[in-house]
């Protein structure tokens, strides 16, 4: 059905006049490849000053302060400490509509430090690292939005231009709390990016996720002197375990269960009286994950019963699929088609099949080209971001842009090591570029943004948005 809507606004829009299909790159678009390529040492230093701050999921005070100072710099007004969360901001310009958003994200990983090399080796053991090019993503994304900021000031478009500096992606998900307080209910279209291993306009959904912690509470006792005074916690943490993982046999294929045993008794000579297992559960949609929630649930009700312990289930946050929006994809793909691939140095093909060889892939260089835009699969692929419940608020256009080797790892030292130097530098400017661009369009063609959002609300349908979040406000410690 979807297939056949977007052809339907690809007709209606393409009659009405040249949206995205120019052979050539108009005079503003040449300005915002120049505005970019200005820009492009500062960016670098930024990204490679917030790869070296390596700071995890609500920790990344000196990477936010970072952006954000740099915005003010550029003269947009910024707002900091949105949606209650110190590192969380808004850089904006501009007035009146339409108003276009863009994502950018800075937190790091834990245990993943590593430097900029081919060989495995920490910049400071058991430190953080940017494992999912996240010091790549927040200022290739500030960069495009700088772009469109320095073409206002030249009266060549109007609107408004919003970057949101996006905290916490990797645990609890930052924009839930900013799509809770309301912060992306006025915009037109927001876009976004994510470093990867090829370059294409994100035509695929995520999987829905949910995220929570058991935690179970038995009584002490000596295992070996009265352990029948005892219930054990580890206990009912073995058979909720035990339970989920008999569940696999009987979820359809698309679901993913997962967890981490956070606490386990301190001594083993003592009935443990306290477990914490910490649990996702992710479908292609939210509905089946919800249903697998619940059984996960019962499992845990269970393993409390059968031990003669208690139990108590803690929401972290979940997270929606991603709303595909086809319409703002064609757009980004012409752009992408505009600027051509990213050419690789020697050096640099040299550096991608070293880690290649190190971590046991095949030698196959770095790919820079643009690929087609893809039919939308029904089933995702794994993963999950928040960026799936600002999809569902207003329309999403999605880029990934090369910035590992082919085959990386994600969450891994390796793409740290990309991250950190020309690899990474090269795909984040590129993305800037393209995402500029396709701002570009927006702000000149209102058919294109009234297409992307009719496109939206027929694939919405009568959802309506509300975020998966416990009550109160965000675990900042």
């Amino acid at each position: 059905m979807y297939s056949r809507i977007f052809t339907f606004l690809l007709i209606a829009v393409f009659s009405g006049f040249s949206l995205f299909g120019q052979k050539k790159l108009s005079k503003n678009k040449q300005v915002i490849i120049s505005s970019v390529e200005n820009h492009q040492d500062e960016l670098i230093k930024l990204s490679d000053e917030i790869w070296a701050y390596a700071e995890t999921a609500l920790q990344e005070s000196n990477s936010s302060k970072a952006l954000a100072n740099y915005a003010e710099k550029q003269g947009f007004k910024v707002e900091r400490g949105v949606a209650e969360m110190p590192t969380a901001f808004i850089a904006s310009y501009g007035s009146g509509k339409p108003i276009i958003g863009i994502l950018g994200e800075f937190d790091a990983l834990p245990g993943l430090s590593q430097k900029a090399q081919v060989e495995k080796e920490a910049l400071e053991h058991g430190k953080p690292g940017h494992g999912c090019g996240h010091n790549l993503f927040g200022v290739g994304s500030f960069g495009a939005a700088l772009a469109i900021k320095e073409l206002m000031e030249q009266g060549k478009i109007k609107g408004t231009i919003r970057f949101y500096g996006t905290p916490a992606e990797e645990t609890i998900g930052g924009k839930l709390y900013m799509a809770r307080a309301g912060l992306f209910d006025d915009l037109d279209v927001c876009l976004d990016w994510h470093p990867g291993a090829k370059m294409e306009a994100s035509t695929q959904s995520t999987q829905a996720l949910i995220d929570f912690r058991v935690r179970f509470y038995g009584k002490a006792a000596h295992a070996a002197f009265d352990p029948w005074n005892g219930t054990s916690a580890v206990d009912a943490m073995e058979l909720y375990t035990t339970g989920v993982n008999y569940l696999r046999e009987h979820v359809k294929p698309t679901v993913r269960i997962h967890y981490l045993m956070e606490n386990a008794g301190d001594v083993v000579n003592v009935v443990p009286e306290n477990a914490v297992i910490w649990t996702r559960v992710r479908d292609r949609d939210r509905d089946g994950m919800l249903l697998v929630y619940e059984k996960v649930k019962k499992i845990a009700e269970g393993a409390a019963l059968m031990t003669g312990t208690d139990y108590k289930i803690e929401l972290i946050s979940g997270m929606y699929e991603m709303l595909v929006n086809r319409t703002g994809a064609a757009a980004l793909q012409a752009n992408m088609e505009l600027l051509g691939p990213i050419l690789y140095s020697n050096e640099e093909i040299e550096f991608a099949r070293g880690i290649q060889k190190v971590t046991g892939k095949e030698q196959l260089g770095i790919d820079g080209k643009i690929n087609p835009l893809r039919e939308t699969e029904p089933n995702p692929p794994g993963g999950s971001t928040d960026v799936g419940d600002v999809s569902w608020i207003t329309p999403e256009i999605s880029l990934s842009a090369t910035t590992a080797p082919i085959g990386t790892a994600w969450h891994s030292w390796a793409v740290v090591a990309c991250g950190g130097m020309s690899i990474g530098h090269k795909g984040m400017i590129f993305s800037a570029k393209a995402l500029a661009l396709t701002m570009v369009d927006l702000f000149e063609n209102e058919k294109l943004v009234a297409a992307m959002r009719s496109e939206f609300k027929e694939r919405k349908g009568n959802v309506v948005y509300e975020p998966i979040l416990p009550e109160g406000p965000p675990p900042v410690k």
